[in-house]
């Protein structure tokens, strides 16, 4: 490898796409961007009450050149046209959107401009629970168990649901509707210039942790068990169908159009897509039985393990185990929660709602003062709250505090299920922000644990933690609570935008600069800086909690379930 090729990572999360340009000789970072999405900061298409949040692809392609292009101006455009060699991609998933033959999304058409359900359906979007509960029911009367590489529990969140509600509420959509894609598959798909749909290289990530494909089954279920649970669903398997690839392998090369917009080489080679949290594991430097954490809005848990170790074994109540969805060679198994930062957020909103709404009305004469202020207490809040509450702790670690169920956007593990609501137990007058604070925090890290219990019951150990994203890097109080609930070890990785990176590791991969990510991860990856390990006082206070947590929760599932 020579010593002056570099390649690209871009990462698709929530609210941005960051990118950084990476020298594929040591995974030295050139220089980063962040575009955030001006749609969706807008909170267009999007009805929270109704548990809809929609992204327009112009939002994707408004950023992918923004970051490329201020990515290129840091290093000399030039220069970078000359050297880049590879570009890697991840996204949120399962993000899907409604295509024409050509692999266009429907929002992209003038008529459809402003339909939510012609645009990409985000990973969060829960407006499908109905129709993963038919596809739950129809799946356990089957001979056959295609839920089972799964978790045994089809989400919300996923594929097939999210098309089959598209497809019963929304007319105008169904008639122009030719194949549904993931987000992760149709990046590479624009830059390389497909013009087919049926040609789409599929990401075996996104196919197997979130659409039911798996290779014990030849690819997905038959047509008859789509059509069964609704027909219509028939004719998608076969839209669906195609190249499935490892995130290791080109989708193609970029096509002039896109080489031209970008100041890039036509040579340059495009890596398939996958999941953000999974790439995200690799440019954290996962090992075996490591559970790494994706943090952010919400996170997602990786393990992988080697194939051979995992024979015979199906771990319920995950997000998928599919081999190579994470390191090639390897089983790649997903678990999560649907709400980690958005917890925080959430209450730090509810706490600022009077600071947005009746300031303005109070303070009309210094706009410009106003605004500052407001964004200054926005910015500031979580971290106070978290030094507040790091104080009490230090004074007295027993003290009671509110007990917190973290389902506030539903559950995905253990055993997915996106109409559970959150729950809180243990108010009285003596309670304030930061003990309710407090009481997410804690919630939020029992959510972990439940998680790490899940693996290490069914016979997968879970040997450490390693913890990534914003959370993971921002949030030492929340960090240490972790360590001392999960009663391990929490490593934190170096790199500032992890999945970003770990999408360059996969480029270079691609590329041909090395002969397997796990050599690209060696090479490129940036280490660990910080370390949190349990306190031992705070284990056993925190082990009598978590046993509590564990009951309220039970409680609270069979009172929605009505039970």
């Amino acid at each position: 490898m020579k010593n002056d090729q570099w390649v690209i990572g871009l990462d698709y999360g929530t609210d941005s796409v960051r990118g950084v340009l990476v020298d594929a000789a040591t995974g030295e970072e050139l220089a980063t961007a962040v575009f955030h999405y001006p749609r969706w900061r807008d909170q267009l298409y999007c009805e929270p009450s109704l548990h809809q949040y929609r992204q327009h692809p112009l939002d994707y392609v408004e950023g992918l050149e923004a970051v490329v292009g201020q990515c290129l101006k840091q290093v000399g455009a030039d220069q970078a046209k000359r050297r880049v060699v590879g570009i890697g991609i991840d996204t949120t998933g399962s993000t899907p959107v409604a295509v024409d033959a050509q692999g266009t999304p429907l929002a992209l058409l003038p008529e459809m401009a402003d339909n939510p359900n012609a645009m990409f359906v985000l990973w969060k979007d829960h407006t499908a629970v109905k129709e993963a509960a038919e596809i739950n029911r129809f799946a356990r009367q089957q001979a056959v168990d295609y839920l089972q590489y799964v978790g045994g529990v089809y989400s919300s969140e996923w594929f097939w649901a999210k098309l089959l509600h598209v497809l019963r509420v929304d007319e105008q959509v169904r008639q122009r509707l030719y194949s549904w894609v993931e987000h992760c598959d149709w990046m590479p798909f624009l830059l390389t210039g497909g013009q087919d749909v049926r040609a789409m290289k599929r990401s075996v990530c996104a196919a197997g942790h979130k659409a039911l494909w798996a290779e014990a089954f030849g690819g997905w279920p038959p047509e008859s068990f789509f059509t069964g649970i609704d027909p219509l669903l028939a004719g998608f398997r076969e839209r669906v169908s195609g190249v499935v690839l490892t995130a290791d392998r080109p989708a193609g090369r970029l096509c002039r159009q896109w080489a031209e917009r970008l100041g890039l080489s036509e040579q340059v080679v495009v890596a398939a897509g996958a999941f953000d949290a999974h790439i995200g594991a690799v440019g954290g430097q996962i090992e075996p039985y490591y559970l790494s954490k994706v943090m952010g809005t919400s996170t997602c848990d990786i393990l992988v393990a080697p194939m051979a170790e995992m024979q015979g074994k199906v771990i319920q109540g995950i997000c998928g185990q599919v081999n190579g969805s994470v390191i090639p060679g390897m089983v790649g198994m997903e678990a999560g929660q649907s709400a980690f930062g958005d917890t925080y957020a959430w209450w730090r909103d509810v706490l600022l709602w009077p600071v947005e709404h009746l300031l303005p009305k109070l303070w009309q004469h210094d706009t410009s003062a106003r605004e500052a202020l407001v964004a200054g207490m926005h910015d500031r809040l979580i971290s106070a709250l978290s030094e507040e509450a790091q104080r009490r702790d230090m004074a007295d670690p027993a003290r009671p505090v509110p007990l917190a169920i973290d389902w506030l956007n539903g559950r995905r593990t253990p055993f997915a299920d996106q109409e559970l609501k959150a729950a809180i137990l243990g108010l009285d007058l003596g309670v304030d922000a930061v003990d309710i604070f407090r009481a997410w925090a804690e919630a939020t890290c029992f959510g972990a644990r439940s998680i790490v219990e899940c693996f290490t019951s069914q016979g997968v150990p879970v040997k450490g933690v390693i913890g990534l994203g914003g959370v993971a890097r921002k949030s030492p109080y929340i960090m240490q609570l972790m360590a001392n609930v999960l009663n391990r070890p929490l490593r934190i990785h170096r790199a500032e935008h992890t999945c970003a990176s770990g999408a360059a590791m996969f480029a270079a991969t691609a590329a041909g600069l090395y002969p397997s990510v796990i050599e690209a991860m060696q090479a490129m990856g940036q280490g660990f800086d910080r370390e949190y390990r349990p306190q031992p006082a705070r284990v056993e206070i925190l082990q009598t909690r978590y046993q509590q947590f564990k009951q309220l929760g039970s409680f609270v599932e069979k009172f929605l379930h009505g039970q």
